[in-house]
């Protein structure tokens, strides 16, 4: 193995001079930070990221503030309120068998046939309407006979029909013992005119 040695000229313990041999070979440098000098610092990218935080927990700490303060007037609000419970499942009750009942329009006889389901959460009610079949079923031909053939020809008289023969149950509701407000709706699941 062959070791290369350089001259070195030395004049004095302070001062030390390399030959010209020895000035062609690269040196390297000291890493920045290891040679006691601090590089300079990015300051422009650390003042961007410090703005950022201090927006960003800004920003959060007015979406909490509105949040929560908005939360206790709400709070306030709803202490006054009943508390509400949780809607039970749809009941449906079908008025069986169809409604068929006869009018007159235009000098001709007209025949309606109707299918009808009453729905209620409530269980009481459904068993009050059922027990109560032949008053509804009464009341409910009574109204469907006096209808008109041109009215109930049309969406909006149909609607207004329903919403007819929901009151009727209600009244019928009312008048076994039972809650009006617990008949919700009802539903004419056929509409047959001829």
């Amino acid at each position: 193995m062959h070791v290369a040695t350089i001259p070195v000229v030395a004049s004095s313990s302070h001062d030390m001079q390399v030959s010209p041999m020895a000035q062609q070979i690269p040196t390297l440098e000291a890493a920045p930070g290891q040679d006691g000098v601090e590089p300079p610092r990015k300051s422009s990218k650390l003042l961007i990221i410090i703005i950022a935080a201090v927006l960003v927990l800004g920003g959060g700490g007015a979406a909490a503030y509105f949040a929560f303060a908005g939360g206790e007037k709400d709070a306030k609000a709803d202490a006054t309120k009943p508390e509400e419970h949780p809607k039970s499942p749809a009941i449906f009750v079908a008025l069986d068998p169809p409604f068929v009942v006869n009018f007159e329009a235009e000098q001709l006889v007209r025949f309606l046939q109707v299918t009808v389901q009453v729905m209620s959460r409530d269980p009481i009610t459904v068993d009050l309407i059922k027990q109560n079949d032949p008053i509804v079923r009464n009341d409910l031909l009574l109204l469907l006979g006096n209808q008109d053939y041109n009215t109930i020809s049309s969406r909006e008289g149909k609607e207004k029909l329903r919403q007819l023969a929901l009151e009727t149950i209600r009244k019928v509701v009312t008048n076994a013992g039972g809650k009006a407000d617990a008949v919700e709706a009802v539903y004419f699941t056929s509409f047959v005119m001829q």
